[in-house]
C-alpha cells in the first residue's frame, strides 16, 4: 500500500503522517480548517528538523518526506487512498462521523480504514460504515516517530486480510512492533496504564504527597522514565480523561473512574504540555 490518508494533523496525526512519508508513502492529510492545517504542518517540520539535528535523518530525507505529503481541508480527497488512518480528537461522535463519511468517499472497496482511538470500541466505528470488514484499530503512541509500538485491534467483523495488511504496514513499512489486542475499551496498554495514572492523581488530590515526590518515587524507585503525573501531562489530561471515561463506561470498575481533580483541570483547560500547564508548568 502506497497511498496513505491521515485524517487529523494534531499530535498523533502529524506523527503518523511523518512516519508514513519517511517510509516513502504518498501521504494525504486532511484537517478541519486552515489554522489546524498550519499548526500540523509546522509540527511536522519541527519534528523533521529535530531528526536532522539528531543525525537520524539527512537533508535529502527531510525534503523527500515533506515532498511526499499534501494537505487539504476536504475529506473527499481521501477518495483514492488505499489505507486511511483516522487520528482526530478522542470523541466517539466525531469519529463516527468521520467513518460514515469515509465509507462514502473512499473508492477502493478493499481500502483499509483504521482508527488511532485510545479506547473507543472498533465495532462501534465499523458499524458507521458500509464495510465493517475493512475497519480496524491502529493505535500509535506519542511521539509517533520515536515510540516503537502499535496496537492492532480487530473487531468481531474485521476481515483477516484487513488485519494482515495492517500488521504488515506497521511492521514492514513503518518498522513498528505490533501488539494484537481484542476489541475492548483501553485495549492492552491503556487498560494497564490509565489506572496507574489515575492512582497518581488520587494520591495528589488527597494531599498524601506532592506532584514532584509522586513522580520521583516512580522514576527513582521503580526505574520508570517518568512519573504518572508527568506522563499524564505528556499524553494530555483531556485524552487521559476520555480514555478513563471509556474504560469506566465499559467495565464500571472504580479504578477506572476519573478523579474530580482530573475533571476540574480539564474544565479549566489545564491539559498538560500542549497548553503549557497541567500538573507542571511548561515554557514556550
Amino acid at each position: 500500500m502506497e497511498k496513505i490518508g491521515v485524517v487529523g494533523c494534531g499530535l498523533m496525526g502529524s506523527g503518523i503522517a511523518e512516519v508514513a512519508a519517511r517510509s516513502g508513502c504518498d501521504v494525504k492529510v486532511v484537517e478541519v480548517n486552515d489554522e489546524a492545517l498550519a499548526a500540523g504542518m509546522a509540527r511536522i517540520e519541527r519534528s523533521l528538523n529535530r531528526a536532522v539535528n539528531a543525525g537520524k535523518l539527512d537533508e535529502a530525507g527531510r525534503e523527500a518526506a515533506l515532498g511526499a505529503m499534501s494537505f487539504s481541508e476536504d475529506l473527499g480527497d481521501m477518495a483514492d487512498r488505499e489505507f486511511v488512518i483516522e487520528a482526530i480528537i478522542e470523541s466517539e461522535a466525531a469519529k463516527l462521523d468521520v467513518f460514515e463519511h469515509l465509507s462514502k468517499v473512499v473508492v477502493d472497496p478493499n481500502a483499509v480504514m483504521a482508527s488511532n482511538t485510545s479506547a473507543i470500541p472498533i465495532m462501534k466505528l465499523a458499524m458507521a460504515t458500509d464495510r465493517p470488514q475493512q475497519v480496524i484499530g491502529m493505535h500509535f503512541f506519542n511521539p509517533v516517530p520515536v515510540m516503537g509500538l502499535v496496537e492492532v485491534i480487530s473487531s468481531l467483523l474485521t476481515g483477516e486480510e484487513t488485519a494482515a495488511k495492517c500488521r504488515a504496514f506497521a511492521t514492514d513499512r513503518l518498522g513498528k512492533r505490533v501488539v494484537n489486542s481484542g476489541d475492548r475499551a483501553g485495549f492492552v496498554v491503556n487498560a494497564l496504564l490509565i489506572p496507574y495514572i489515575l492512582s497518581g492523581v488520587r494520591m495528589l488530590e488527597s494531599g498524601f504527597a506532592s506532584t514532584e515526590d509522586i513522580d520521583a518515587g516512580m522514576v527513582l524507585g521503580c526505574n520508570h522514565p517518568m512519573g504518572p503525573l508527568a506522563l499524564c501531562d505528556l499524553i494530555g489530561l483531556d485524552t487521559t480523561m476520555a480514555v478513563a471515561e471509556s474504560l469506566y463506561e465499559e467495565f464500571r470498575e472504580q479504578l477506572y473512574a476519573p478523579p474530580p481533580m482530573l475533571s476540574r483541570m480539564c474544565d479549566a483547560g489545564l491539559l498538560g504540555r500542549k497548553t503549557g500547564r497541567g500538573f507542571y508548568t511548561y515554557g514556550s
